[in-house]
């Protein structure tokens, strides 16, 4: 018998499902905080532009450099994590990012600043690593969730979009990334001492064959989710990425103010994916996928309409229209397509699990990969559409097609699967023979 002040041992399920709440605390702590060092640019992006004098082309360029270098480390990491410990591939991958933080205030010109920025570009693989981490701690019925509050660590962003300003007003903007470094340090060595190893029985189930977690990738659909994913995350870094200047030359707001509004576009996607994730497991994810491309398509075609005058020659006098979207209405837009896409990133990762639950390093570093290439390709071509155009809006324009690429791929699909169905139900009953 147990003495009133003795307690039970917790049983080992009430143990294991301690050390995964660990687990998803410490991992998302440390995403957020590499997710910050990832879009450092966002903010610095603006400064170095003004000093530079960089054309809309060229910085989209500088703001892509560490979306390029994370997006292509995404797959490798997310492969190699599938072979060994997820917890210290994390701790090798952030500290590797530390010696460039501190080296920033050293560096001048533009090919100085894009080679620090394919550097910082490491840390954007923490989310390959981490998401093969995390998943085998959680049964599929709560992989939805689970995945959708670890994603909510793109909030590392909205870190960087109140942070770094603040660093440069009170220390200077010199003192950003040796503070950033000594933050990130701090990070990394309280996920060593605080995050749990893999179970006995995780260790057990690793598959430490390549061709395995290879196979999978030869399936169209797995670039299928890819493309879906450039869309509701690449975009989701392009826009983080490129609202600061956008509000800049087209509301002429203060550089607070477009930190700001920015910061509040970043919170608010962020904060809504683990909200995504129980739709997602409740309610379906291609239901939720459905929903978010539709959602968005409307916003973006408002925001795709550039300022416009027009003069209408009445029978008596002409009538003058001016139609353009305010800061008001832009603003609302934007939240409702950050919303829209912090539901479709975690719906999107429910569908990979429930598809691929064993190959979440390759597979999810695969899908990781093409949607981090957004971030990349996005800017670039924002810059380069705003360049040759001559419309700000262009960005929105090209947004709008992306997405319309998207849906005529899930509809095709969609079309497919029901055929196939159609066609094992009636072989099933006898409706048709195989020769």
């Amino acid at each position: 018998m147990l003495s009133p002040q003795e307690s039970p041992l917790p049983s080992p399920m009430q143990y294991t499902e301690r050390l995964a709440g660990r687990a998803l605390v410490a991992t998302t702590a440390i995403f957020a905080a590499n997710f910050s060092v990832w879009t450092l640019y966002a903010v610095l992006g603006v400064s170095i532009a003004d000093q530079l004098q960089l054309s809309a082309t060229r910085f989209g360029l500088l703001l892509g450099a560490p979306m390029l270098s994370g997006a292509l480390l995404r797959f490798p990491v997310g492969l190699l994590a599938e072979l060994v410990s997820g917890k210290k591939l994390l701790l090798l991958q952030t500290v590797l990012v530390i010696p460039i933080l501190l080296l920033l205030p050293r560096i001048h010109g533009y090919g100085g600043y894009l080679l620090a920025g394919l550097w910082l570009g490491i840390s954007g693989a923490s989310f390959a690593a981490g998401i093969r981490y995390i998943s085998p701690w959680f049964e599929g019925r709560q992989q939805g969730m689970a995945l959708g509050i670890f994603g909510a660590g793109n909030a590392g962003a909205a870190i960087t979009l109140s942070l770094a300003p603040a660093i440069a007003a009170w220390f200077g903007a010199e003192m950003i990334g040796p503070l950033y470094a000594a933050g990130l340090l701090a990070v990394a060595v309280l996920f060593a001492f605080w995050a749990p190893e893999e179970t006995r029985y995780m260790r057990s189930r690793r598959r430490k064959d390549i061709r395995f977690h290879l196979r999978p990738l030869g399936e169209l659909r797995v670039w299928r989710f890819g493309l879906y994913y450039y869309f509701v995350f690449g975009s989701f870094l392009a826009l983080l990425l490129w609202l600061p200047q956008y509000y800049l030359e087209v509301y002429g707001v203060s550089t607070r103010t477009a930190m700001a509004l920015t910061l509040l576009f970043v919170a608010v996607s962020s904060s809504v994916r683990a909200l995504g994730g129980w739709f997602a497991d409740r309610y379906g994810a291609r239901a939720v996928n459905w929903s978010v491309f539709w959602t968005c398509l409307v916003c973006l075609f408002f925001l795709s309409y550039p300022p416009t005058s027009m003069t209408i020659h009445g029978v008596q006098r002409d009538v003058h229209l001016e139609i353009e979207v305010g800061i008001e209405l832009f603003t609302l837009l934007i939240l409702v397509i950050g919303i829209a896409q912090g539901f479709g990133r975690a719906a999107m990762y429910k569908i990979v699990h429930d598809k691929y639950p064993q190959h979440m390093g390759s597979v999810g570093g695969t899908v990781a990969t093409i949607g981090a290439l957004g971030g990349f390709s996005l800017p670039v071509m924002f810059g380069m559409a705003q360049d040759i155009v001559g419309i700000h809006s262009a960005a929105f324009m090209l947004l709008y097609g992306v997405l319309a690429v998207c849906m005529l791929a899930m509809y095709l699909a969609v079309q497919r699967d029901g055929l196939q169905q159609r066609l094992l139900f009636a072989r099933q009953h006898n409706f048709l023979r195989e020769d």
